[in-house]
């Protein structure tokens, strides 16, 4: 019998990578994805489209509003998506952090893991994004995956979580390598920060610009669909 996995599935290139090397390592996948007021919206598309594709036994998507009080340019629609500069390197957090997304997430699929009866969970979180966004940082990890022991029954019943971060030390290009060999067809997902309403991407954004390298990087064609202009 597979064990089972609860999958953090945004429908970008990160997530769907983790899927594949969760199905590659045996678990039965139940992908996780969240509607909570992102402009980005058509990920969700994409997620189902990668969950199908990947072989998930099950894709819920749950909702809430993180926009209902903003703060980040994802979800605040009065705050521009920065364009055209840098990607990575940034000493402050970028105005895309969603404030403590991956905290809510993280333990929204762990209480769907224990429904399930899964003791683990995949996150697509990466060495590129801990430069600035201060819930990918492996600390972080670390610290939720002691807190989510003691705040569940695993604490009662003497079993642990396992929070599995494949991606953490990785930049696009190996992440990219890693997905190809995995079987992940990169054509389905969306990254983009400001989509236009069919899913193309702007082409400028932060996650744009780290996408369009690291397929360049990894001499692999780049299957997004960008808008013109």
């Amino acid at each position: 019998m597979e064990k089972k996995a609860v999958i953090l599935l945004s429908g970008g290139l990160d997530s769907a990578t983790c899927l594949a090397l969760a199905r590659r390592r045996g678990f039965a996948a139940y992908a996780l994805s969240f509607d909570y007021g992102q402009r980005h919206r058509c990920e969700l598309e994409a997620a189902h489209r990668v969950a199908v594709a990947l072989g998930a036994v099950e894709h819920r998507i749950f909702r809430l509003n993180l926009d209902q009080w903003g703060g980040s340019a994802l979800t605040d629609r009065s705050l521009d998506v920065p364009v055209d500069e840098a990607a990575e390197g940034c000493d402050v957090i970028p105005i895309t952090y969603v404030p403590a997304r991956n905290l809510v997430f993280l333990s929204l699929a762990a209480a769907w893991g224990e429904v399930l009866g899964a003791h683990d969970i995949f996150i697509g979180v990466n060495s590129v994004d801990y430069s600035g966004y201060p819930d990918c940082r492996p600390e972080f990890i670390s610290a939720f995956q002691s807190a989510v022991d003691m705040g569940t029954r695993a604490a009662d019943e003497k079993w642990h979580w396992r929070v599995h971060t494949p991606l953490q030390q990785l930049g696009k290009k190996e992440i990219i390598e890693l997905g190809v060999s995995a079987g992940v067809d990169y054509s389905l997902t969306v990254s983009c920060y400001d989509p236009d309403e069919t899913g193309a991407a702007c082409g400028h954004c932060a996650s744009c610009q780290l996408r369009r390298a690291g397929f360049a990087a990894a001499g692999v064609p780049d299957p997004t669909r960008y808008r013109v202009g």
